[in-house]
């Protein structure tokens, strides 16, 4: 089974993903694929947030490039924390559009149970420069790759849910 929780910063969209995943695969304790790369110290802190609250609840794996070679060995269900830096991270590391798609579309065919999180960049306006229109069209071609490929699909805003799919 796969799902995708979307939504905006602070949309709510991690909780209601991690809630999500303890409460329909309970059976086994899941393994959580955090792909964050620290780069500042404010995004430590974000880390450490997420790090203190799912400490108990998961296993947590860090890769924040190999996503599909990560999870292939996976025997137990993976919430993976976010795509969206996934996505950052591969074209920060120049990574091609073909490459970061190709990649997404292996995961996707996986038989591990995923739920995955991912942010909705695309309701503001056209960036003005080159790299972050690319980010902003790639966020969206993974979005539809994911929502393809997943059983339920779910937009988060004020740490409600609403099923799309």
């Amino acid at each position: 089974m796969k799902t995708l929780f979307m939504g905006g910063v602070k949309s709510g969209k991690s909780c209601l993903a991690e809630d999500y995943i303890l409460k329909n695969f309970a059976s086994q304790k899941p393994y959580y694929l955090a792909t964050t790369e620290l780069l500042d110290a404010e995004m430590q802190q974000r880390i450490q947030i997420h790090k203190q609250r799912r400490e108990e609840f998961f296993i947590t794996i860090e890769e924040p490039l190999k996503l599909y070679d990560t999870l292939k060995p996976c025997n137990r269900p993976v919430l993976v924390e976010c795509v969206t830096m996934w996505l950052n991270n591969a074209l920060y590391h120049q990574a091609s559009d073909t490459q970061i798609l190709d990649e997404l579309e292996a995961v996707m065919s996986l038989q591990t149970d995923l739920v995955l999180v991912h942010n909705e960049v695309g309701f503001g306006i056209i960036p003005d420069n080159a790299l972050a229109r690319r980010f902003v069209d790639l966020s969206g071609r993974a979005a539809q790759i994911m929502a393809k490929n997943c059983d339920e699909v779910f937009f988060c805003s004020a740490g409600l849910k609403l099923k799309m799919k």
